[in-house]
C-alpha cells in the first residue's frame, strides 16, 4: 500500500523522461483521464509539467537530459538527507548519476544507479512544501513499483542498506519456481509494503538492452479498458491483460517512446 505519509525509503513521486513532453502527455491523459499542467520551462532543460488527477499531483513529466537516454519512468524514494544518502549509495557500490541539488526551495534531490544498473531517485523535502504526490492507491494513481533485477540478493542488499527496506520472498503466482521480494519501509508494518523486485535474466530485460530496471504500477478500475486505450493512442503490449491470483488483473504496457508501465485492477477494487 502506497500512502502520501512519506517515511524514509518510501515512493514518494515519479516523473518521465520524454522525447516530446506534449505529444506524451497527450497519451498518458487519454489513457488515465489526467490532467497536464505546465510548470514552465528552463531554456537550457526544457519544460517539466505535472500530471493531476482530480486537482491533485500524480506525477511529473519533462525532456529527456540525459546523453543517449532511453524515455522512462524515474521512481523517487523519500530521504531526510540527500547528500547523506547518495553518499551511502557510493560507498555500497552504486553511482550517482546526478549529484544532489535544490530544487527551488521545493526539496534537494539526486539521481542514482544501483550496483547492478537500476536507475532511480531519491527526494528530501523542503521548505515550500512536503513534496510528492497527492493521490494514490486509486484508479488512475500509482499503487506499487517494481524492480526487474538480473540479482535479487545483491539488490536486497543494497536497498536494505540503503533504505533498511525488509523484504518477504514469495512464490510467484502460478510459477512455484519464482521468487518475488515483497518490500517494506524500515520500521513499518506489513501493510505499509510499496513494492516488490524480482529476478530475471539480462535475456529478459530487452527495454534496457539487459541492464536492471524500476517501473511503476498504475492502478486501474478496469484492465482491459486501460489496455485498449492505450494501443489506440500508439502504446503496445508486453503482457497481458491476464489475471494473477491474489494479485488481481494486470497488464505491461509500453508507451509510444519506449517506456513500460503496468496497469493493474486489484483483487479487492
Amino acid at each position: 500500500m502506497i500512502t502520501t505519509d512519506f517515511v524514509h525509503g518510501s515512493p514518494c513521486w515519479l516523473d518521465i523522461g520524454a522525447p516530446d513532453v506534449h505529444a506524451t502527455a497527450r497519451f498518458y491523459s487519454s489513457v488515465f483521464g489526467w490532467e497536464f499542467q505546465s510548470m514552465g520551462s528552463d531554456p537550457e532543460v526544457g519544460e517539466y509539467g505535472v500530471f493531476q488527477l482530480d486537482g491533485k499531483g500524480v506525477c511529473g513529466i519533462g525532456p529527456l537530459t540525459e546523453q543517449g537516454a532511453r524515455s522512462a519512468w524515474m521512481i523517487y524514494f523519500r530521504t531526510d538527507d540527500a547528500d547523506a544518502t547518495a553518499q551511502a549509495a557510493e560507498r555500497q557500490g552504486g553511482t550517482v548519476r546526478v549529484a544532489p541539488s535544490d530544487a527551488d526551495g521545493w526539496g534537494r534531490m539526486a539521481q542514482l544507479t544501483d550496483p547492478q544498473g537500476g536507475q532511480f531517485a531519491v527526494w528530501q523535502a523542503g521548505e515550500k512544501a512536503q513534496g510528492g504526490m497527492e493521490v494514490t492507491d486509486q484508479p488512475g494513481a500509482l499503487c506499487w513499483t517494481e524492480l526487474y533485477t538480473t540479482d535479487a540478493a545483491a539488490a536486497k542488499a543494497f536497498y536494505g542498506g540503503l533504505f533498511g527496506w525488509t523484504t518477504q520472498d514469495v512464490p510467484l503466482p502460478g510459477d512455484g519456481d519464482g521468487t518475488y521480494s515483497l518490500i517494506t519501509p524500515a520500521d513499518q508494518p506489513e501493510e505499509r509494503m510499496h513494492g516488490g523486485l524480482m529476478q530475471l535474466p539480462a535475456k529478459d530485460l530487452s527495454l534496457t538492452g539487459g541492464r536492471p530496471y524500476w517501473h511503476p504500477v498504475f492502478a486501474t478500475a478496469d484492465c482491459d479498458a486501460t489496455v485498449a486505450k492505450a494501443t489506440e493512442n500508439g502504446g503496445s503490449v508486453q503482457m497481458g491483460p491476464e489475471d494473477a491470483e491474489g494479485v488481481g488483473r494486470l497488464a505491461v504496457c509500453v508507451d509510444p517512446n519506449g517506456a513500460d508501465f503496468v496497469v493493474l485492477k486489484p483483487s479487492e477494487m
